[in-house]
This record gives C-alpha cells, structure tokens and sequence, in this order.
C-alpha cells in the first residue's frame, strides 16, 4: 500500500525570493546581459590596427596618443644609404592593455616604406598581400577538424590611411591605395599633422577629399551599404560628414590653465589634442574605441572575411571538380 506524503509545517522549506519573484511574469532574460558581461570581462578583448602613409606623418605619435602608452616604436633613424626602405617591411606589434579591469589585445601594424619611393606604383600589394595572408591563416584554422575553442584572430580590423596636409587634393597614389584596400579592410582616412593648415585649408581640403572619394567609388569606413537600421544611419551620417578626421597626435604633457593635457606648443598657444575646437582627434579616437570598435571587427569578419572565404573555398571546389575531371557546369549555383 503506498502511503500518501504528508509534510508538516515545519517540514515545509522556505523559498528565499530572488529577482522578480513578486512578479509571475518575470522570466530573466535581461540576466543574458550579465552573463555576456561577465563572459566578455574573462576573455578580454582583441583589435589590430594597421596604420599606412609614408615617412614622417606621425602614424607612431598618434598611435601613442590614442591609447595614452607607448603602443608604437618610432622608426629608428638609420645610415644616409639606409634611411629609405628599398621595400615596404610590414612590422605588427601587440601589446596587453588594461583599464579598470577591461583587458584588451592591441596589435599595431606598421608599414615603414610606404609612399617613400621615386616610383610609388604598385607599393599596395605587400599590404594587400599581408590583409589575405592573415584571411588565410585564419581559414585555415577555421576549417581544421580539431579546431581550436577560440581561433586566434590575426585579421586586420581596421587600417587608419594617413593623407598628407597639402590643403589641395589626394594624390594618385592616395586614391589608389584606397580604392584597391577598401575592398578588403575598413579603411579610416585621416589628415596627419592638421595643425600645419588654417581652418579654412583643413575644410577646404576635407570636402576636396569626400569629392574625390565619391568620383573615385571609395566606400570607406563607416561604410553606407552597412547601416544597419534608421538610428544606425542617421549616426553613421555624421561621422561620414567628418571624414577624414583632421588629427593632431603628441605624447608631451603640458599645463594649460591650471590642467595637464597632451598637446603640441608653439610659441602662438598650445594645441590640445583633445580639444574638438583644435583638431578632431577626439572623434577618431571615440569612432575607434568607444563606439564602434565591435562593429568595426563584426564587418571585418562577416563582410570582409566572408568575402575571402567564399573565393576561396570556390576555388577550392573547382580545382576538385577540374581534377575529378567534373565539367563545369556540373557545380552547383552555390559552389558557383
């Protein structure tokens, strides 16, 4: 015979209520946020940054400057026979960064030689070849039967291309290398050493830019076709207004009205980087770090390496089919 349970008072356990136990129609679902936080927090967080204009533009300062350390290496000053590369040396550097307990992995991709030659043509496609080079690493490792829990990720997230403040127009190596390497990477232009043009100069020669860029097709960062929604769009709107960003970098320190802040002294004031009233240096450094980092590396890995991967993986599938000596009109559209 079975028995039925009964359970005195004081066998009953108390339930200690937790969130939203008053409530019958709280679920918990805003606690993903927490679990993502927290998921984020232990990982850390990578971004590789390429930074590409020729000698003496100050792509290492600035770099400095946007992350208050010693994140680049200014180049070293060699021989008169050796101060001009003969060939572009990529140099990729990576540094662990902390900040109130955020960890980030910063790597800064240097291009020393580039631009820095009699003949200019073609000095691209070490870069070009470089961006596919960590695409394919990358692949590579994606496509492996034991792969790793997280594949590290050597892809270039974003390439800051320095326009040299001539106050006129880009030059063709300029347009060039943009309308070849926006294909492949989120490019960001900027007008190195601003401070040497008047405010006019510096207005006059962005809008040239935007002009050209436009006549040219060069669809840079943020790019149009990826706005997500109307919020998206109407944001994205203002920084495309801005670009390129007119930049003043420095890692000098001085005191200005009773306030320590980087800046560049001239014997007419001193240029604080930081003010948005003297350069622009702020809305790079927001548009890089603070706001769209994430959906810097979101478009790097599924518009720009999702690009790579499919031509690569056709290619692959039709040198199968040529080697099974499948004709090609047996592919199907997808592997097509």
């Amino acid at each position: 015979m079975v028995y039925p349970l009964v359970l005195t008072s004081c066998q009953v356990e108390k339930t200690v209520p937790g969130p939203g136990m008053g409530d019958f129609s709280y679920v918990g679902i805003d606690a993903i946020l927490e679990q993502m936080r927290r998921k984020a927090m232990k990982q850390g967080f990578e971004l590789n940054i390429m930074v590409v204009g020729q000698s003496g533009l100050g792509k290492s300062t600035l770099m400095n400057t946007l992350f208050k350390s010693k994140v680049s290496r200014k180049s070293v000053q060699a021989t008169s026979q050796e101060k001009i590369p003969k060939t572009i040396h990529i140099k990729s550097v990576s540094h662990d960064i902390e900040e109130k307990g955020v960890r980030m992995k910063l790597t800064v991709i240097d291009t020393p030689g580039f631009g820095d030659q009699i003949n200019n043509e073609n000095c691209w496609q070490p870069i070009m070849k470089f961006i596919n080079a960590q695409y394919e690493q990358y692949l590579q490792e994606e496509i492996n039967i034991n792969r790793k829990k997280r594949i590290p990720d050597s892809r270039v997230h974003c390439c800051i291309y320095f326009i040299p403040p001539t106050g006129h127009c880009l030059r063709p190596l300029d347009v060039e290398f943009m309308r070849r390497l926006s294909k492949v990477v989120n490019i960001v232009p900027v007008i190195a050493k601003a401070d040497t043009l008047t405010l006019e100069e510096r207005d006059f020669f962005k809008q040239k830019i935007r002009e050209e860029l436009r006549a040219n097709g060069i669809d840079v960062y943020p790019q149009k076709e990826f706005d997500e929604d109307a919020e998206d769009r109407m944001i994205n709107d203002k920084i495309r207004e801005m670009i390129p960003f007119a930049v003043v970098g420095s890692d000098q320190e001085y005191q200005v009205n009773g306030r320590r802040l980087l800046g560049r002294k001239t014997k007419w004031g001193t240029i604080e980087v930081e003010n948005i009233a003297h350069c622009e240096f702020a809305y790079l450094r927001d548009l890089l770090i603070r706001t769209h980092m994430e959906n810097i590396k979101d478009i790097t890995s599924s518009i720009h390496y999702e690009v790579y991967r499919v031509r690569r993986l056709n290619e692959n599938n039709t040198a199968v089919a040529h080697a099974n000596g499948l004709p090609q009109h047996h592919m199907t559209s997808h592997e097509m």
